[in-house]
């Protein structure tokens, strides 16, 4: 599995831990999207937490999550189910860096603005959960969304690095959850080694896998429980566009027909074009004129 990620406890199953990787699948969001380095970054952080969080929930348990803030970049979507992951910027076209060189994706994404994390969890309707974005940065937002929308104390790490020509060299992360009983001193552990560690971007880089970063945040003392392949993958399909057509309603679909003979649609998710002929338009027409 090129993109996967690794589900462990440690120290006594007192801290969880989820490390992914996902270079291929940010690789492919920077192509299909066109991003621009600091653009791929903030969504290449984003689709990373977003998959990873999909493996925290039961199967077919489905995850919209927006990061919108002031920045240039405007919002990020993000779709995610069983570790099948997609998302989109609204402005692919960012490149800023910090004095040090590194990708500004603090300022691109803004520290004014809010994260909301939408769950489908097949009950009666879907829940939501926000939390005020901190620094832009992606993981200290996250890190902050678990603590005060989900109560869970919670360490985030995410990564992308890129290099001169636009590559996405590496791309990856963590979440890292404290469960009862846990004890302050291994609190007080955590805290300071991960403190010192390498960047999540930089030991993938390196060639660490997801099981060798959680033994570098964890020193070596894990259980391993699991692991998932992870995709970028866009389900979008004609039918299910032309069910949003329709519902539009009888006079837009006309509006429609009348001054443009057709339409063109492309998804925001995957940029698949699809195009609806004045007859497949008429054929809609006809539909809702049956329900009505």
């Amino acid at each position: 599995m090129e993109n996967y990620l690794q589900k462990a406890y440690a120290f006594d199953g007192t801290v969880r831990i989820y490390a992914a990787i996902t270079t291929q699948i940010v690789q492919h969001a920077q192509e299909i999207h066109k991003l621009w380095p600091t653009s791929c970054a903030a969504l290449g952080r984003c689709l990373t937490i977003a998959s990873i969080m999909s493996c925290t929930y039961k199967a077919q348990e489905h995850l919209t999550i927006k990061v919108c803030g002031d920045g240039p970049i405007g919002n990020i979507t993000m779709e995610a189910t069983d570790g099948k992951v997609r998302g989109f910027v609204q402005n692919p076209g960012v490149y800023l860096s910090y004095n040090n060189g590194k990708l500004a994706v603090g300022d691109a994404v803004g520290k004014n603005g809010y994260i909301e994390v939408i769950k489908d969890l097949h009950m009666r309707a879907p829940f939501s959960s926000s939390a005020s974005l901190v620094s832009g940065e992606i993981a200290e937002d996250f890190t902050y969304y678990f603590a005060q929308s989900e109560q869970i104390p919670s360490s985030v790490g995410l990564g992308v690095l890129i290099d001169p020509e636009g590559k996405v060299l590496s791309a990856g992360g963590f979440l890292l959850q404290i469960m009862p009983g846990c004890k302050e001193e291994t609190l007080a552990r955590l805290e300071e080694h991960l403190k010192q560690m390498k960047s999540c971007s930089t030991m993938i880089n390196e060639g660490y896998s997801a099981e060798e970063i959680i033994a570098e945040i964890t020193e070596n003392d894990y259980q391993l429980l699991e692991t998932r392949e992870l995709t970028y993958d866009c389900p979008c399909n004609k039918e299910r566009f032309q069910k949003g057509l329709i519902s539009l309603g009888k006079e837009e679909l006309t509006s429609i027909l009348e001054e443009d003979h057709k339409a063109h649609i492309t998804c925001n998710f995957c940029k698949k074009e699809y195009t609806f002929t004045e007859a497949d338009l008429m054929e809609m027409l006809e539909i809702l004129n049956k329900k009505a």
